[in-house]
């Protein structure tokens, strides 16, 4: 099938950026803060020295690792219309932002910490938009304990979709034991939760090239789990990366692969997504640079990286607007950027929802995201290209000067054919000021009012909130 595709490397850069990979993981090696893991990689063949901490893995086992990570799944949801089957054979599974600190307040527009109750909302209003296809966590809980607030945002997610969730914050691995007793509950059992992926989560290694105790280990009890860990590196140029876009995509893939080595080493056939949010940093302020028109190209290349291996990813990012304020701010540069990323090739991206550099959330935003990928989406629809669709039989009957608006040939296929954007949803993409906002709020509104989520069982339901409830006691008393 033809689909509309950003391609960044040739054939030959892509072997450099692979070999490299391969040298900088055996020469330089990655530092993890975990003697466990440091262990368990030793024993299945890496160098490790347990004084620096320093693993440097040789390339047969990245090879291995690679081998025997799946290279399709299906992430399911509690609606199963709503499963989603990587790697995308069109657009990318397209869900919401991750873990901002505030919220704009719906009917003041105020600014301010965001809640449980938030969570709440935010997730519900995704789940009745089609433009959403899976959901992040979205917001920090700001009013439940800091040991905990990732538990809770997991399970409110779990109650107020019917989609597919990726939960977002990761403490330790006591804290992911806890997730994983969540997502049994989804799934019906520990042992259904290994056979279908109900839940995907974020891992971060620490570019560059480090790995904490706590995520790490966190991240070895999610694979023997059978849960899809997303593995993103966060490879910041001229920061945490070398400034030189090669240098970041080395260093990105580095991280990517070290991720699904030590996956592969806790559960062989774990579930892997390769994953990166990486981008400049702004030499003028220090801070991250998403607008800068490398970060789709870094998408890009990440994303023929993926293809090479054969693993599924989450590379692109489709957000709006990075000011504080809901609308569509950008620039026909800015924006033009935007639409590249979701053309690199990449299976899902989040971002859906975002303000201020993934620091707020607003749900006005979520509508208008939603509402403008549905249009831009409809142009990696996936067209044929075949003996019957090039259609030379049909230009001989109608031939020379004809047309060909009265054969049946037209009449039976312009509706696959031609794509069509929708009108009312393209009100959204006339201004680049704050203008649809207000009618966004209206319909979050009315989504909030009357959208019916598919309820968890009431006993479901009790049972996740003990699990939390028991947990944050157990804390206590430590």
């Amino acid at each position: 099938m033809a689909v509309a595709r950003l391609k960044f490397l040739d054939k030959n850069e892509e072997e450099l950026i692979d070999r490299k990979s391969m040298e900088c993981l055996e020469t330089i090696g990655v530092k993890i803060k975990s003697e466990n893991v440091l262990k368990m990689l030793d024993k299945a063949g890496a160098k490790v020295d347990y004084k620096t901490q320093v693993v440097k893995i040789p390339e047969s086992m990245v090879r291995e690792a690679l081998k025997n990570a799946p290279k399709q799944m299906t992430l399911h949801a509690r609606n199963t219309k709503n499963n989603l089957n990587i790697p995308v054979s069109s657009w990318p599974y397209t869900g919401t932002t991750g873990l901002g600190t505030y919220i704009l307040d719906l009917k003041t527009g105020k600014k301010r910490d965001s809640t449980v109750k938030d969570i709440a909302d935010c997730v519900k209003v995704a789940d009745a938009l089609e433009g959403v296809s899976y959901v992040q966590t979205s917001l920090t809980a700001t009013e439940v304990p800091q040991l905990t607030h990732g538990l809770h945002e997991l399970w409110t997610a779990f109650q107020n979709t019917s989609k597919h969730v990726q939960g977002v914050e990761i403490y330790d691995a006591a804290d992911a034991r806890k997730q994983i007793e969540l997502g049994s509950l989804i799934a019906g059992g520990s042992e259904q939760l290994k056979k279908k992926a109900y839940f995907t989560v974020i891992h971060c290694s620490i570019a560059p090239l480090m790995f904490e105790h706590e995520a790490v280990e966190a991240l070895v009890e999610f694979a023997k789990a059978g849960v899809a860990v997303t593995t993103m590196s966060m490879s910041l140029s001229g920061g945490t990366a070398p400034v030189t876009l090669a240098g970041t995509l080395l260093n990105a893939n580095s991280e990517n692969l070290a991720s699904c080595v030590i996956g592969q080493t806790a559960n062989k056939g774990a579930r892997t997504i390769y994953c990166s949010s990486s981008t400049p940093i702004n030499m003028n302020t220090g801070m991250i640079h998403y607008e800068c028109a490398n970060q789709p190209l870094i998408a890009a290349g990440l994303a023929q990286m993926a293809k090479r291996y054969g693993l599924p990813c989450m590379v692109g990012d489709w957000g709006l607007n990075d000011s504080e304020q809901p609308g569509l701010p950008h620039t026909f540069s800015e924006t033009m950027g935007i639409a590249l990323s979701t053309m690199t090739g990449t299976d899902m991206q989040g971002g859906i929802g975002t303000l201020d550099n993934a620091k707020g959330v607003s749900i006005e935003q979520q509508v208008i995201d939603a509402y403008v990928w549905e249009n831009v989406r409809k142009q990696m629809t996936p067209f044929e290209i075949s003996d019957e669709t090039i259609a030379l039989d049909v230009i001989k009957q109608v031939g020379h000067g004809n047309t060909f608006l009265s054969n049946m040939h037209t009449a039976k296929n312009f509706k696959r054919e031609i794509i069509v954007r929708d009108p009312a949803k393209g009100r959204f993409e006339k201004t680049l000021s704050n203008a649809m906002a207000a009618e966004a709020r209206e319909i979050a509104l009315k989504i909030l009012k009357e959208h019916v989520v598919e309820p968890l069982d009431k006993s479901i339901v009790q049972q996740g909130n003990d699990i939390i409830k028991n947990y944050e006691k157990q804390l206590l008393k430590k």
